[in-house]
C-alpha cells in the first residue's frame, strides 16, 4: 500500500501555522470566558445566598464527608435575608378564646351566652338567710326573702292585682330573686373555660343591711374583704383578672362606697376594693361618676311565672280608664333644701286634674301595694322626683300600671337604667328640670301640652316596655319574653364579649374618663369618645355630690322603718 508523503513545500507549511494560531486563540477565549461565568456563579450563590466565603467554608469544615450529588437549584431572582436566631411569632392565645369561639358554633343555641357560676361558702348567701331576722333593724326580712326571694302573695282583694303573680315583695331583695333567677338560667356551665361570664351569687345587699347601725367599719367590710381573698384565689379569676365576674346588690350604689375610713361614715367599701374595681355589679341606683357599677330596675310586685300572665296585664293596662291627669306618691323633705318634693305636693292638692297619696311615718295608704297601684292606674302621669337619693322603686311601680313617667332629673332615671330603658327619652316619658319647678311652672299646663295621639303613643311604649322592667318568678321560666334578668345578663355578656375582643385587637381606653361614666353609658353604638353634654350641670361636682348622696343613703336607710312590719 502507497503511503502519503509529506509536504515540504513552504506554503503549505505557513498555512497549517495559520491554523495552530486560530486554534489556540479560539481556546484561550473559551477558557476566559469560562472562568468569568464561574466566578460570576460563585459569587451568586456564595456570597450573597450562603453568606460569606469564610462561613461557607467553615460549614463545608464542619460537615463530614459525604457522596450525594449536589442539586442544582433554580437562580434566586432577590436573596431572602434570615435573621439568625429570631424567633417565629405565633398568635396568643387567651384563657378565654374558648368561649370566644362558642359564638361562631350556629349549632349551639347557647354559644356565646354560658354563664359560670361560683359555688361561694355559704357564708356568703345561705348562712344570712338562716339570719333573716338579723338582716334589718325595722324589717322582719325572713318573710320578704319567703317564696325564693318575692315575699308573701297578695291577695286581690279590691280587683287591683291578677289574680296569680303578685307578691309582697321588698325593694331590696334583688340579691335574692337574681340568684335564683340564674338557677333558671338555660346557659349554665360548669365549665368555666366556655363561660361568656362569671356570676358571683354573694348576698351584697343583704350583708350590709346587717350592719349599716352600730357596727364598727371592720365589721362592715369583713365579709366583702373574705369575698375578694376567696375568688382571687380561684382560677377562673386569672382569666381577666375579674373582669368577666359580676355579682347582684339589692341596694343603692352609696351604701357600698364609704369614703373614708372614720366610724361616721356610710357603709361598707366594697366598691372601693381593688379586686372589685374589676368586676361589674349590679345595683338598683348606680355611680354616675364611677364604671363598676350598673342599675338593674328596682323590683315590683308583679312576677309572672307565664307569658300569658304578661299578655293579659299588659291588655288590661290599655283599656283603663285614667280620670286623672297626673299623680305623685309621696312624702315631703322639709330637711332637703334642694327637693322639689314639697312644689309638686302644693301642685297636686291645688289642680282639679292631679291625685296626691301622701306618704309618712305611721299608718298611711303608700304602704298598700293596692293603693299605690290603684293611683297610678287611674292616672295618665305620674311624677317620679329624686327619692332620699336619685332614684326610687316608684318609677317602676307606675311603669307596671301604664302610667307615663315624668322625671326632674337625669340621675332618676336616664343615665341609670340604659340596659332597660330607650335612648328616646321622649319615647316613653317626660322630662322637666328640676329649675322650672322651682321657678314656678304649672306642671298641668306642661301635660296638657301632650296631645291625646301623643299620650297614646307614649302609654303603647311604656306598656311594651313591662316585659323587660319586672322579674319573672324564679321557680319558672318565661318563654317568649325577656324580663329584666334576661336583659342585666345580656348585657354583662355583651360587656365581656366586647372586653375580649378589644384585647385581642390590642385596642386600649387610655382616654376613657371615670368621672365621666354617666356619659358613656349613653353612646351609641360604635362611638367612643364623649364630649359636652346638656346634662353636664346635673352632675357637674362629683366629689360633694357623692358626700350628698352617702348622706342620702343613711336617710334613706332611716324612711326603711315606714316598710316595717
Amino acid at each position: 500500500m502507497r503511503r502519503r508523503s509529506l509536504s515540504t513545500d513552504p506554503t503549505d507549511q505557513m498555512e497549517k501555522l495559520v491554523g495552530k494560531n486560530q486554534q489556540t486563540r479560539i481556546c484561550a477565549l473559551a477558557s476566559l470566558s469560562a472562568a468569568f461565568w464561574f466566578i460570576l456563579f460563585y459569587f451568586h450563590f456564595s456570597v450573597l445566598n450562603n453568606g460569606t466565603v469564610v462561613e461557607k467554608s467553615l460549614d463545608v469544615e464542619r460537615q463530614e464527608p459525604q457522596q450525594q450529588p449536589i442539586e442544582q437549584q433554580p437562580p434566586r431572582h432577590y436573596p431572602i435575608h434570615v435573621e439568625p436566631n429570631k424567633e417565629i411569632i405565633k398568635p396568643v392565645e387567651y384563657l378565654f378564646t374558648p368561649a370566644l369561639k362558642t359564638i361562631d358554633n350556629k349549632s349551639d343555641p347557647c354559644g356565646g351566652r354560658y354563664i359560670y357560676v361560683h359555688d361561694l361558702p355559704p357564708q356568703f348567701n345561705e348562712d344570712m338567710l338562716k339570719e333573716c331576722k338579723s338582716l334589718s333593724l325595722w324589717t322582719n326580712m325572713c318573710k320578704f326573702t319567703s317564696n325564693a326571694g318575692l315575699g308573701p302573695p297578695l291577695e286581690n282583694i279590691e280587683g287591683v292585682f291578677s289574680n296569680t303573680g303578685w307578691y309582697a315583695t321588698n325593694q331590696f331583695a334583688v340579691d335574692v330573686i337574681f340568684s335564683n333567677r340564674m338557677k333558671q338560667y338555660e346557659c349554665l356551665t360548669k365549665d368555666s373555660s366556655i363561660a361568656a361570664a362569671v356570676f358571683v351569687p354573694f348576698y351584697a345587699g343583704l350583708d350590709i343591711s346587717r350592719y349599716l347601725w352600730g357596727h364598727n367599719i371592720s365589721t362592715r367590710d369583713a365579709a366583702s374583704l373574705a369575698l375578694v381573698d376567696w375568688l382571687t384565689k380561684r382560677p377562673e379569676w386569672n382569666v381577666m383578672g375579674g373582669k368577666d365576674h359580676f355579682l347582684v346588690a339589692g341596694r343603692i350604689t352609696w351604701d357600698f362606697r364609704r369614703l373614708s375610713e372614720s366610724e361616721s361614715d356610710w357603709g361598707n367599701k366594697l366598691l372601693f376594693l381593688p379586686a372589685a374595681k374589676n368586676m361589674s355589679m349590679f345595683v338598683v341606683e348606680s355611680s354616675p361618676w364611677n364604671a363598676n357599677d350598673f342599675a338593674i330596675p328596682y323590683p315590683t310586685y308583679f312576677h309572672p311565672a307565664k307569658d300569658a300572665e304578661v299578655f293579659t296585664w299588659q291588655d288590661r293596662m290599655r283599656k283603663l280608664d285614667r280620670p286623672f291627669l297626673f299623680s305623685f306618691a309621696g312624702a315631703p323633705r322639709p330637711d332637703n333644701p334642694k327637693s322639689i318634693r314639697g312644689q309638686l305636693i302644693d301642685q297636686c292638692r291645688k289642680s282639679k286634674l292631679g291625685k296626691l297619696l301622701e306618704c309618712d311615718f305611721g299608718e298611711s295608704k303608700c304602704h298598700s301595694p293596692s293603693s299605690i297601684m290603684q293611683m297610678f292606674q287611674s292616672s295618665i302621669f305620674c311624677l317620679q322626683p329624686q327619692g332620699d337619693s336619685y332614684t326610687r322603686r316608684s318609677a317602676f311601680d307606675s311603669m307596671l300600671a301604664g302610667c307615663i313617667p315624668v322625671f326632674f332629673h337625669p340621675g332618676s332615671a336616664y343615665t341609670q337604667y340604659t340596659w332597660h330603658l330607650p335612648r328616646n327619652i321622649s319615647k316613653y316619658s317626660v322630662f322637666i328640670p328640676e329649675d322650672d319647678v322651682r321657678n314656678n311652672i304649672s306642671i298641668e299646663q306642661r301635660l296638657l301640652q301632650f296631645s291625646a295621639v301623643d299620650v297614646k303613643t307614649m302609654r303603647e311604649e311604656v306598656i311594651n316596655l313591662i316585659p323587660g322592667l319586672i322579674y319573672a318568678d324564679p321557680r319558672s321560666r318565661l318563654e317568649t319574653y325577656k324580663d329584666a334578668f334576661d336583659v342585666a345578663v345580656q348585657a354583662i355578656i355583651d360587656k365581656v364579649t366586647n372586653l375580649r375582643r378589644d384585647i385581642i385587637a390590642g385596642r386600649t381606653n387610655d382616654d376613657f374618663i371615670e368621672e365621666n361614666s354617666w356619659k358613656y353609658e349613653l353612646l351609641e353604638e360604635g362611638q367612643r369618645e364623649v364630649g359636652v353634654h346638656e346634662w353636664d350641670p346635673f352632675f357637674s361636682k362629683p366629689k360633694s355630690e357623692i358626700a350628698a348622696e352617702a348622706e342620702a343613703a343613711k336617710k334613706s336607710w332611716k324612711n326603711e322603718q315606714r316598710d316595717g312590719s
